[in-house]
Formats: C-alpha cells, sequence, structure tokens
C-alpha cells in the first residue's frame, strides 16, 4: 500500500539524507568518467575523491571498495529481477520471463544508448570489473530461488529452484564474447526452458 492510499502524506527525504545522497552520486559520476576516459586500473581513489570534492575517508563511507564505484544499483537490479518472475504475463514460463528480463535489462539499453555500450565495454575488459559484477549478480539466486518456488509450486529448498535461479543469473556471462550475444542468450534460456518445462509443466 502506498502512502496516498493510507491516507498518509509521502514521507519526505531530509536534508542530511538528500546531501549525503547528493555526495554519493556525485562520486559514483566523478568515477565513471575518470573510468571511462582512462580505463580503471588507469584511476586512482585518490583522483575520484579529488574531481568529486570529498575525502577519500568518505569515499570509503560510500564505496567500500574500488569495484563498487561502478555498481550501484543491486537492490533495484534484485527488485526487478524478482518483479519480472512474479508479474509475468499468465502463461508465461518463469524461464521465458527470466530471458526477456535479460534481453530487456541487460541487453536492450546498451543497443539505445552509447553510453551504456561505453560502460558494457569497460566491465567486459576489465577482469576485476567482471569478477566483481558476475559474483554481485550471483548473490541474487537465494532470493531469486525462493521467488521461483512460491511460483512454482514447489518447495522453498527445491534445488530444481536453486539450479534455475543459478543458471539464469550464469547466462549473461556465459554469452560474453559470442558474435550475437542476444543469439546466445536465447539459445541459453531455451536449454532450461525445455529442462524446466519438463520438470514442472505448468510452471
Amino acid at each position: 500500500m502506498t502512502d496516498t492510499e493510507s491516507g498518509s502524506a509521502p514521507v519526505a527525504m531530509g536534508r542530511r539524507e538528500r546531501k549525503k545522497a547528493a555526495t554519493r552520486q556525485a562520486i559514483a559520476d566523478a568515477a565513471l568518467r575518470l573510468f571511462l576516459e582512462r580505463g580503471y586500473d588507469d584511476v586512482g581513489i585518490r583522483e575520484i575523491a579529488d574531481a568529486a570534492d570529498v575525502s577519500t575517508t568518505t569515499l570509503f563511507k560510500h564505496f567500500p571498495v574500488k569495484e563498487a564505484l561502478v555498481f550501484d544499483e543491486d537492490a533495484d537490479q534484485e527488485a526487478r529481477l524478482l518483479a519480472a518472475v512474479r508479474e509475468r504475463p499468465t502463461g508465461q514460463s518463469v524461464p521465458a520471463a527470466l530471458r526477456e528480463h535479460a534481453l530487456r535489462h541487460r541487453m536492450a539499453t546498451a543497443d539505445s544508448d552509447p553510453r551504456f555500450t561505453a560502460f558494457f565495454d569497460l566491465v567486459n575488459d576489465t577482469p576485476a570489473l567482471r569478477d566483481y559484477v558476475q559474483a554481485m549478480w550471483l548473490r541474487h539466486t537465494a532470493a531469486l530461488a525462493r521467488v521461483i518456488a512460491e511460483e512454482s509450486g514447489l518447495a522453498a529448498d527445491d534445488p530444481a529452484c536453486t539450479a534455475l535461479a543459478h543458471f539464469a543469473l550464469e547466462v549473461p556471462r556465459a554469452a560474453r564474447g559470442h558474435a550475437d550475444v542476444r543469439e546466445a542468450v536465447t539459445r541459453a534460456f531455451d536449454l532450461l526452458e525445455t529442462g524446466w518445462r519438463a520438470l514442472v509443466p505448468d510452471a
């Protein structure tokens, strides 16, 4: 229920919270700009702090490791991922919903905006970032497995749900490097779809 529906006014972000959010965004923007200009490995933390006009101590309060400067939407990504399964159209399978999510949110934006292409090139060309984003992405496995179980009428600890979640989250990495990434993603999910349909025909 929203604040409007419950009859109460939405709670506005306080001045302190607004300042913290603005500082965090300034740091992230400065880091990404420098990384895109010079490469991730050639930019130091102090340079980023100077560009954002903050101390290195402040920077680390917002971003505990250098890699985190590039990825600032982990919670939002998980929410969108789970919603893709929960809110899928009637009759659409779980693997099909996850395939559409992968194609829509991880690839379509890159096709429509050169900045996203540059961002994905930065990640793909930097081993530390590739490893970090994969580890970050796989942290959603448990949450995704729970939702798959709920939507499929299976036990919460069913290993099939965990396996589907894990391999669905691995698909972008499996598709990396292929000449036609979209086709590679689709082919990988076709395999998951076939196995899932055999196990859970109505999910």
